[in-house]
């Protein structure tokens, strides 16, 4: 089976955006501060690590396949040049 790069990085900005998308529903799902109208529950900071990490990863995660297509990308546009 060949998978190529287009394919892989396709795939890891897909899993990026699914992650992405799970940490802002579960970072919105939480309850608000005490001091803030509306408050029903208490509310506690570390609860936002964990979805915030999530985000970080999610960016780094899309960065990182940006880099492998653009790697592709140049390495089409070398055998392209040695073709011509």
């Amino acid at each position: 089976m060949n998978i190529s790069p287009m394919t892989s990085a396709t795939n890891m900005i897909s899993a990026a955006q699914q992650k992405a998308a799970n940490a802002a529903e579960t970072i919105a799902r939480l309850p608000v501060q005490d001091q803030e109208v509306g408050s029903t529950e208490s509310f506690q900071a570390t609860d936002l690590f964990k979805p915030i990490l999530s985000l970080n990863e999610a960016e780094l995660e899309t960065s990182a396949a940006t880099k492998i297509i653009k790697a592709n990308d140049n390495m089409l546009g070398s055998l392209f040049d040695a073709v011509a």
